[in-house]
Protein backbone atom coordinates (compact mmCIF):
# COMPACT_ATOMS: atom_id res chain seq x y z
CA UNK A 1 0.00 0.00 0.00
CA UNK A 2 2.58 2.34 0.43
CA UNK A 3 3.41 2.17 -3.06
CA UNK A 4 -0.13 3.02 -4.37
CA UNK A 5 -0.12 5.71 -1.73
CA UNK A 6 2.40 7.62 -3.24
CA UNK A 7 1.37 6.93 -6.94
CA UNK A 8 -1.86 8.68 -6.08
CA UNK A 9 -0.50 11.58 -4.29
CA UNK A 10 1.41 11.69 -7.63
CA UNK A 11 -1.40 11.46 -9.31
CA UNK A 12 -2.97 14.37 -7.51
CA UNK A 13 -1.07 16.76 -6.60
CA UNK A 14 -3.30 19.30 -5.01
CA UNK A 15 -3.82 18.68 -1.14
CA UNK A 16 -6.94 20.92 -1.27
CA UNK A 17 -8.41 19.91 -4.11
CA UNK A 18 -10.86 17.40 -3.27
CA UNK A 19 -13.86 15.42 -4.42
CA UNK A 20 -17.48 16.41 -4.57
CA UNK A 21 -18.41 13.82 -3.13
CA UNK A 22 -16.52 14.55 -0.25
CA UNK A 23 -17.60 17.80 -0.13
CA UNK A 24 -21.16 16.69 0.50
CA UNK A 25 -20.79 14.02 2.70
CA UNK A 26 -18.64 16.66 5.38
CA UNK A 27 -22.13 19.10 4.35
CA UNK A 28 -24.68 16.57 5.20
CA UNK A 29 -22.55 15.15 8.34
CA UNK A 30 -22.09 19.47 9.19
CA UNK A 31 -26.06 19.47 8.80
CA UNK A 32 -27.01 16.53 10.67
CA UNK A 33 -24.31 17.77 13.48
CA UNK A 34 -25.97 21.08 13.83
CA UNK A 35 -29.43 19.94 13.28
CA UNK A 36 -28.72 17.48 16.07
CA UNK A 37 -27.34 20.13 18.35
CA UNK A 38 -30.18 22.68 17.15
CA UNK A 39 -32.99 20.41 18.44
CA UNK A 40 -31.54 18.21 21.43
CA UNK A 41 -28.51 19.85 22.61
CA UNK A 42 -29.42 23.39 22.80
CA UNK A 43 -32.73 23.52 24.33
CA UNK A 44 -31.41 21.67 27.21
CA UNK A 45 -28.54 24.08 27.90
CA UNK A 46 -30.86 27.26 27.25
CA UNK A 47 -32.98 25.45 29.97
CA UNK A 48 -30.13 24.82 32.00
CA UNK A 49 -29.23 28.56 31.76
CA UNK A 50 -32.53 30.03 32.64
CA UNK A 51 -33.00 27.74 35.13
CA UNK A 52 -29.68 29.10 36.68
CA UNK A 53 -30.90 32.61 35.66
CA UNK A 54 -34.05 32.17 37.86
CA UNK A 55 -32.32 30.13 40.46
CA UNK A 56 -29.81 33.69 41.00
CA UNK A 57 -32.86 35.80 40.59
CA UNK A 58 -34.32 34.31 43.36
CA UNK A 59 -31.89 34.27 45.22
CA UNK A 60 -31.07 37.73 44.34
CA UNK A 61 -34.92 38.35 45.71
CA UNK A 62 -34.37 36.48 49.22
CA UNK A 63 -31.56 38.07 49.92
CA UNK A 64 -33.12 41.70 49.14
CA UNK A 65 -36.20 39.93 51.23
CA UNK A 66 -33.98 39.33 53.71
CA UNK A 67 -32.20 42.83 54.31
CA UNK A 68 -35.73 44.20 54.33
CA UNK A 69 -36.71 42.13 57.36
CA UNK A 70 -33.61 42.54 59.24
CA UNK A 71 -33.95 46.06 58.08
CA UNK A 72 -37.32 46.19 59.71
CA UNK A 73 -36.29 44.15 62.49
CA UNK A 74 -33.92 46.79 63.30
CA UNK A 75 -35.56 49.63 63.10
CA UNK A 76 -37.88 47.71 65.27
CA UNK A 77 -35.59 47.01 67.62
CA UNK A 78 -34.32 50.48 67.86
CA UNK A 79 -37.66 51.74 68.50
CA UNK A 80 -38.42 49.37 71.02
CA UNK A 81 -34.72 50.38 72.84
CA UNK A 82 -35.89 53.74 72.46
CA UNK A 83 -39.22 53.60 74.28
CA UNK A 84 -37.10 51.27 76.95
CA UNK A 85 -34.68 53.96 77.18
CA UNK A 86 -37.94 56.62 77.40
CA UNK A 87 -39.74 54.69 80.09
CA UNK A 88 -36.69 54.11 82.42
CA UNK A 89 -35.77 57.46 81.90
CA UNK A 90 -39.62 58.53 82.80
CA UNK A 91 -39.28 56.33 85.89
CA UNK A 92 -36.46 57.68 86.86
CA UNK A 93 -38.04 60.92 87.11
CA UNK A 94 -40.91 59.84 88.64
CA UNK A 95 -39.05 57.72 91.58
CA UNK A 96 -36.94 60.85 92.19
CA UNK A 97 -40.16 63.25 92.07
CA UNK A 98 -41.56 60.27 94.88
CA UNK A 99 -38.12 60.86 96.99
CA UNK A 100 -38.41 64.50 96.47
CA UNK A 101 -42.40 64.15 98.19
CA UNK A 102 -41.24 61.46 100.46
CA UNK A 103 -38.48 63.61 101.68
CA UNK A 104 -40.31 66.94 101.90
CA UNK A 105 -43.05 64.99 104.05
CA UNK A 106 -40.57 63.70 106.33
CA UNK A 107 -38.93 67.20 106.76
CA UNK A 108 -42.47 69.09 107.07
CA UNK A 109 -43.27 66.00 109.70
CA UNK A 110 -40.05 66.27 111.56
CA UNK A 111 -40.05 70.42 111.56
CA UNK A 112 -43.92 69.64 113.04
CA UNK A 113 -42.97 67.32 115.68
CA UNK A 114 -39.97 69.62 116.02
CA UNK A 115 -42.14 72.74 116.45
CA UNK A 116 -44.64 70.50 118.71
CA UNK A 117 -41.70 69.25 121.18
CA UNK A 118 -40.49 72.90 121.38
CA UNK A 119 -43.66 74.40 122.35
CA UNK A 120 -44.08 71.26 124.68
CA UNK A 121 -40.53 72.26 126.17
CA UNK A 122 -41.71 75.63 126.45
CA UNK A 123 -44.75 75.15 128.37
CA UNK A 124 -42.85 72.91 130.84
CA UNK A 125 -39.93 74.90 131.44
CA UNK A 126 -42.96 77.66 131.83
CA UNK A 127 -44.71 75.48 134.38
CA UNK A 128 -41.28 74.53 135.90
CA UNK A 129 -40.28 78.38 136.54
CA UNK A 130 -43.71 79.19 137.63
CA UNK A 131 -43.70 76.04 140.19
CA UNK A 132 -39.95 77.15 141.33
CA UNK A 133 -40.90 80.50 141.47
CA UNK A 134 -43.63 79.44 143.76
CA UNK A 135 -41.43 77.02 145.96
CA UNK A 136 -38.96 79.61 146.33
CA UNK A 137 -41.57 82.01 147.22
CA UNK A 138 -43.06 79.81 149.64
CA UNK A 139 -39.76 78.55 151.24
CA UNK A 140 -38.78 82.93 151.56
CA UNK A 141 -42.22 83.72 153.22
CA UNK A 142 -41.45 80.79 155.16
CA UNK A 143 -38.23 81.69 155.97
CA UNK A 144 -39.51 85.19 156.24
CA UNK A 145 -42.13 84.16 158.88
CA UNK A 146 -40.00 82.17 161.14
CA UNK A 147 -37.13 85.34 161.03
CA UNK A 148 -39.52 87.50 161.45
CA UNK A 149 -40.74 85.49 164.49
CA UNK A 150 -37.74 85.09 166.01
CA UNK A 151 -37.39 88.96 165.84
CA UNK A 152 -40.91 89.51 166.94
CA UNK A 153 -40.17 86.95 169.83
CA UNK A 154 -43.06 84.68 168.66
CA UNK A 155 -44.73 82.49 166.49
CA UNK A 156 -46.72 83.23 163.35
CA UNK A 157 -49.62 80.76 163.06
CA UNK A 158 -50.23 78.45 159.98
CA UNK A 159 -53.18 80.77 158.83
CA UNK A 160 -50.51 83.79 159.34
CA UNK A 161 -48.68 82.26 157.27
CA UNK A 162 -51.02 81.30 154.56
CA UNK A 163 -52.21 85.13 154.12
CA UNK A 164 -48.57 86.08 154.02
CA UNK A 165 -47.45 83.58 151.07
CA UNK A 166 -50.62 84.68 149.01
CA UNK A 167 -49.62 87.96 149.28
CA UNK A 168 -46.36 87.44 148.02
CA UNK A 169 -47.67 85.89 145.24
CA UNK A 170 -50.12 87.94 144.58
CA UNK A 171 -47.71 90.61 144.57
CA UNK A 172 -45.16 89.08 142.36
CA UNK A 173 -47.66 88.02 139.59
CA UNK A 174 -48.30 91.73 139.70
CA UNK A 175 -44.97 92.17 139.33
CA UNK A 176 -44.85 89.93 135.97
CA UNK A 177 -42.33 87.62 137.39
Amino acid sequence: MPVSFLLAAAENPNPMASEPWVAGTALVVFVCAFGFLYLKVWPVITKGLDDRNDKILGEIKAAEDARSQASQALADYEKSLAEAREQAQQTIAEAKAEAQRLGDEMKAANERELAERMARAKADIESARKAAVADIHTNATELAAAVAGKILKREINPADQARLVEESLRELDGAGV
